[in-house]
């Protein structure tokens, strides 16, 4: 039974111990995967991420390597016929292209961590957003190689001749993924520009959020209600930004209405109160005093037109700002006697049997 052939040339014998090989190897490789694993979780790691990073960036593709190494051992004893042998050797060195690909894939988790440690201690966040875009350029760079090795095996031409057919067909290419190349140059110009850093506020294409990652094709932002917009670079590149975070203070405007029956006295009064609770409030820079105006007749109110600037641009000490300057102002108008003014309206009701003048009915 052993040795009757089951494939072109391979026996049940020759299977099983190839399949032996393969599984052996790949529990070999779990194995140090699991050794490789514990090791990074030791206590004597435990400040030492880049150790940890590399120990499971080393472990990952251990099992499919020691896999395709057990195979590739179990079949040098089989021989098959001329065609089948060079199907045999055709896939054994694809299954290694891929392992290897696979591992100098995982290990770019070592790298990526290695430039994100050293741009966390710089002062722009312009690396920050590079980190990134460098670990799945190498990436990029590791699948494409890989890609034309397996072409290089499958085809049994030399790698020259490969790239120069894709240099053909290159015309093609760009045409199908035109909007790839748009975009990926519109992340060059994104940081070039430079319009906005990793974790700033910007209102953008009717979206107000935090920038979250950069990459190749597109932008991420996740919006203050929390969902995660994804614009492509090509589009964003063209757009009005609006970098919130970046401004160096916060404007406010406010409209404060009194009743039309206000004596000049009184408005006054309610100018003063107004400076007075605005000189020199919390927030405030000499540069930019507050400003204070009766500035207009509205069709229910007067009208006084309050502006001021709150620094640092921190938003929730400004609304808390803001309330307790709502709260002072409402205090004191209300023990000076000033009436806030609201839309109101006056009806006229004619009694019952009498004509009404059309003229003197509102």
């Amino acid at each position: 039974m052993w040795n009757d052939e089951i494939i072109v040339g391979m026996t049940w014998g020759q299977a099983v111990v190839a399949l032996a090989w393969t599984f052996g190897a790949m529990l070999t490789g779990k194995l140090i995967q699991l050794v490789l694993n514990n090791t990074a979780k030791l206590s004597r790691f435990e400040k030492k991420e880049i150790v940890q990073v590399a120990l499971r960036a080393f472990g990952r593709p251990m099992p499919l390597l020691f896999a395709v190494m057990g195979l590739k051992v179990g079949l040098i004893g089989v021989e098959l016929s001329e065609s089948s042998e060079a199907i045999k050797l055709d896939g054994l060195g694809v299954l290694t292209a891929i392992s290897l690909g696979y591992f100098f894939y995982s290990l770019v988790a070592v790298l990526d961590h290695a430039i994100t440690r050293v741009t966390s201690k710089t002062h722009t966040k312009m690396d920050d957003m590079m980190s990134p875009m460098i670990r799945k350029s190498l990436r990029v760079v590791v699948v494409i190689l890989s890609l034309l090795e397996i072409a290089r095996i499958l085809s049994d031409k030399p790698l020259t001749a490969i790239i120069t057919g894709l240099g053909v067909g290159g015309l093609a290419v760009a045409l199908a993924a035109q909007e790839t190349i748009k975009n990926f140059f519109g992340s060059m110009v994104i940081f070039a520009d430079k319009p906005f850093e990793l974790g700033e506020r910007v209102k953008v294409g009717g979206h107000d959020g935090v920038i979250e990652e950069v990459g190749f094709r597109s932008t991420r932002v996740r919006t203050l209600d929390g969902h995660l917009v994804t614009a492509p670079n090509g589009e964003l590149a063209n757009q009005m930004i609006q970098n919130i975070a970046k401004r160096p203070f916060i404007k406010r405007v406010m409209n404060v209405t009194i009743t039309y029956d206000t004596p000049p006295n009184k408005v006054h009064e309610a100018l003063e109160i107004l400076r007075d609770i605005l000189k020199d409030h919390e927030g405030m820079d000499p540069e930019f005093p507050p400003r204070v105006f009766f500035n207009d007749y509205n069709a229910a109110s007067l009208n006084i037109l309050v502006i001021y600037w709150y620094h640092p641009p921190a938003y929730w000490d400004f609304l808390a700002h803001s309330e307790k300057v709502n709260m002072e102002l409402l205090e004191r108008y209300n023990a000076a006697g000033i009436e806030f003014a609201f839309p109101t309206q006056t009806l006229y009701v004619n009694e019952v049997g009498k004509e009404v003048d059309p003229t003197n009915a509102v």
